[in-house]
């Protein structure tokens, strides 16, 4: 069963972290979830969720607090790690290699063990520092995932826009899934030569 880790921070935009998570259930993946302590109030500002929601089977809920979870060890195997949403301040420390909380420790590992790390990166405008974090990060082996879902697939609800961005981050970890339209480009007339 593969095995993957989601951590929620406090950037806006928790209904990314919300639906990618509801997936991840439906795929029977075996999910890590890392809540900090800004994501607890952004979840139940924008979708008066709490931590009682991710309780389900297969599904380990940590505190930004708990050093001694598995995934703090190069040791233990999973099959990546996606922050999102990904606040500036969370880009920041795993760009300078600062680990004082769960999340920038489990970033941290996955990064030197070569696993998959995603930051759903969620703000705006950038400043050149956000700039150059994520260019450290991206260098460091990070993928750099803004939150900006696409619209060629004609969305009519917010829901439809959050899970083009969801479908696109499980394609990136290799999990199959059909949950947008995939772009199939310009239909053309077979001719034959």
């Amino acid at each position: 069963m593969k095995k993957i880790i989601l951590a929620i921070t406090g950037a806006s935009g928790s209904i990314y972290g919300l639906r990618l998570f509801e997936y991840l259930r439906t795929s029977n993946i075996c999910t890590h979830v890392i809540i900090s302590s800004t994501g607890k109030k952004v979840l139940s500002l924008e979708n008066k969720v709490g931590e009682d929601f991710f309780e389900r089977e297969n599904v380990f809920v940590y505190t930004q607090d708990e050093i001694d979870a598995p995934f703090a060890s190069g040791s233990w195997k999973h099959h990546g790690m996606v922050i999102c949403p990904c606040s500036m301040a969370t880009l920041g420390a795993i760009a300078n290699g600062f680990g004082n909380n769960l999340i920038h420790r489990a970033a941290d590992v996955t990064l030197k063990e070569g696993r998959k790390l995603i930051l759903v990166i969620r703000e705006t405008p950038l400043n050149t520092i956000h700039i150059e974090n994520m260019l450290k990060a991206a260098k460091a082996g990070a993928i750099i995932f803004p939150a900006c879902p696409g619209f060629y697939h004609k969305p009519k609800s917010i829901l439809e826009l959050v899970d083009h961005l969801v479908s696109r981050i499980l394609d990136i970890l290799g999990i199959e899934n059909n949950i947008t339209p995939r772009w199939e480009g310009k239909k053309r007339k077979e001719v034959k030569i």
